[in-house]
């Protein structure tokens, strides 16, 4: 094969096809392969890659650092958890309509993974996502003052088509926080979604953000399109840890 061609190919920057026309051309050869199916072959290889590229992009844009999928989610050691109703969520179909979803429930049960497994769901579904932690959060909002960038912050926390909070409640947001998130969730309204993860009764949520008009006026526009799923059972984190405490004393 001359070096040339794949050196073109790269400046057309058609990797995928210079990656994988050495074995595609074994193929044709032992196949055989007529020239369409050759071409057809190369065109895939070429579009499969740039979906890796552009799903690799969007992760890291999302801020996911590690994938979670249901199908590694383990349903049977909290059977209440409703499996079918994540799985639908996980299509990623709820945000065509700016639908929003409240995960609540105990510490430990598996609402951080359902959370990433949607928005990897939403990902591949061709969204954009972006998932904050409410510690992160928190940061966000802090540099923002100090910078003047509060603006700029609002702006990427209204444009991703899905908006994942994690933790909501677990820690206290600075002064203006409040409204801040009112002015994410106005914006928001009825043209994104947005998914939260919470162990704090919404009747909690005007003491951690310390404006209980703000918290009002959140809840009045998120709970209006959202749908509220109860996760309850057991920690999974515990029985994982009880588990390693077992084997270490056997």
């Amino acid at each position: 094969m001359k070096p040339q061609l794949l050196s073109q190919l790269r400046h057309l920057r058609l990797s995928g096809i210079a990656e994988a026309l050495p074995i595609r051309l074994e193929q044709a050869r032992s196949a055989p392969l007529d020239y369409l199916e050759f071409l057809e072959l190369l065109v895939s290889d070429e579009l499969a890659r740039r979906s890796d590229r552009l799903f690799a992009r969007r992760l890291k844009q999302a801020g996911i650092v590690q994938v979670k999928e249901l199908s590694d989610f383990d349903f049977s050691f909290n059977p209440k958890i409703p499996r079918s109703k994540l799985v639908e969520l996980a299509t990623a179909r709820f945000i065509a309509s700016h639908q929003g979803v409240l995960l609540i429930g105990p510490p430990g049960i598996g609402k951080t993974h359902a959370a990433i497994a949607i928005a990897v769901g939403a990902i591949r579904a061709g969204h954009r996502a972006l998932v904050r932690s409410v510690f992160d959060l928190a940061q966000d909002f802090a540099e923002a003052e100090a910078t003047g960038e509060r603006r700029s912050l609002v702006d990427q926390l209204t444009r991703v088509d899905l908006l994942v909070f994690e933790d909501f409640g677990m820690k206290k947001l600075g002064p203006s926080a409040a409204e801040d998130l009112l002015e994410i969730f106005v914006r928001r309204h009825e043209t994104g979604s947005t998914l939260i993860t919470t162990n704090r009764p919404t009747q909690d949520w005007g003491q951690f953000l310390g404006d209980i008009p703000a918290a009002t006026a959140i809840l009045d526009r998120f709970l209006a399109h959202a749908e509220i799923i109860q996760m309850q059972g057991k920690s999974f984190r515990l029985h994982q840890r009880a588990q390693r405490a077992a084997k270490e004393t056997a």
